[in-house]
């Protein structure tokens, strides 16, 4: 099966040298090319790709919004690119239903790998931010009420290393750590924690001594039970109830 991508990028030379990997490489196809926000919008909507390669900074509309209004209209993914590991708009695009995140440094061979595990349903961040990005990300977003949708905007919890009382709350447990308690299995929780930590299934599967098959199982039981898009919406839910810590 031939993976369709659109790229968005404000910059032409960026935006060629993408594109230049992806079409050369067997099993890929530019699909769409955008210069801003709005084109890579419209250019999701026409070409329905597998996966949008969106850059954040962009004039017109920024990156954080096109992503928002694709992943809210469409079943594309989104793959964040850019600069800057420490760039603050990449807790937003999180927020917005990104399903990935790598710095323009990648080497080609990880950007198509990259593109393949988004395309898949799985999710992925650059390695060297995995656990400051998440972390930062569950401090920043504050605890409103229990989770009743997809995880995609404010959920209660301090990630923090054990269940945290909601703020106000006195002794009660945040709404988001009930809500574990309450639709998952022991062992789900077990395997929420790793993947949290950025495990793999097969590493998942070594650790528990279980098959990659049943850890994958185990991962899709997750994904429907917490109603997330993909597995960055479980890390997010993870740390955001304090199930794990950022220390």
């Amino acid at each position: 099966m031939t993976l369709r991508v659109v790229v968005a990028d404000d910059q032409a030379l960026v935006r060629v040298g993408f594109c230049g990997i992806i079409a050369a490489t067997p099993g890929f196809s530019v699909v769409g090319e955008a210069g801003n926000g709005v084109e890579a919008v419209e250019a999701a909507q026409r070409a329905k790709p597998d996966v949008i390669l969106m850059d954040v900074r962009m004039p017109v509309m920024d990156g954080i919004e096109a992503t928002r209004r694709i992943t809210q209209s469409t079943d594309v993914r989104a793959l964040i690119l850019t600069t800057f590991d420490l760039d603050e708009y990449v807790f937003a695009a999180l927020r917005a239903g990104a399903s990935g995140f790598l710095l323009k440094d990648t080497l080609p061979a990880d950007l198509l790998t990259a593109i393949r595990v988004v395309a898949a349903g799985d999710a992925l961040l650059a390695p060297s931010v995995t656990r400051r990005l998440i972390g930062e990300f569950a401090r920043a977003v504050p605890i409103t009420g229990p989770i009743t949708g997809p995880i995609t905007g404010p959920i209660t919890g301090a990630a923090t290393g054990t269940p945290q009382a909601a703020a106000g709350g006195g002794d009660q447990l945040s709404p988001a750590w009930n809500k574990l308690q309450r639709v998952l299995t022991d062992r789900e929780l077990e395997v929420l924690t790793m993947v949290a930590r950025g495990m793999s299934n097969a590493e998942i599967a070594e650790e528990l001594t279980i098959s990659p098959a049943t850890a994958k199982t185990h991962v899709a039981h997750l994904l429907t039970k917490l109603d997330a898009r993909d597995r960055i919406q479980l890390v997010i839910l993870a740390y955001q109830s304090g199930l794990v810590s950022t220390s």
